[in-house]
């Protein structure tokens, strides 16, 4: 190989090693409290498409829930409330985010705040995966949302 044709191949290299690893990084994120955050950011008042719940696409999916999550969130598009806040609507309040406990492969955080003058209290199962840590459950005091997915799909209302 010549001096030239080193000169070319290594910066190339370099920035297609530097370019897969900002793709990978896309999913996940760095800690279970931030991920939980991130969630909640898409709550505010509606004006925009960011402010309007997590949405439910590929790329929304790959960045912030297990593999065996992400087909039925992005098929779950007509459900009768949003599970995160649990409400068709919202107007939260102070998010309360903290860890409740670590075992084995899965971390659980609570998550609490009011919606329109109801507290909330959220749990997530995180688990940490090679991109990063991603959402594997949340629970409410009274299902799952994979069971709340499950649900909704086999009631022919996700098309």
């Amino acid at each position: 190989m010549s001096k030239v044709s080193a000169m070319i191949l290594v910066p190339l290299a370099a920035l297609l090693f530097v370019g897969v690893g900002l793709s990978a990084s896309q999913a996940g994120f760095r800690s279970p409290e931030s991920l939980v955050r991130n969630v909640y950011a898409y709550y505010g008042d509606r004006t925009s498409e960011l402010s309007s719940g997590l949405p439910r696409d590929a790329e929304t999916a790959r960045q912030f829930f297990d593999q065996t999550v992400r087909e039925a969130w992005i098929s779950s598009r007509q459900t009768p409330y949003d599970f995160m806040v649990q409400s068709p609507t919202w107007k939260l309040g102070a998010i309360s985010i903290s860890i409740l406990r670590r075992q084995f492969d899965k971390t659980y955080v609570v998550a609490s705040f009011d919606n329109r003058g109801r507290a909330v209290i959220m749990n997530f199962v995180l688990v940490n995966g090679p991109d990063g840590w991603v959402i594997y459950d949340v629970e409410s005091p009274h299902d799952s949302l994979r069971a709340f997915l499950a649900h909704y799909k086999n009631q022919g209302l996700n098309r």
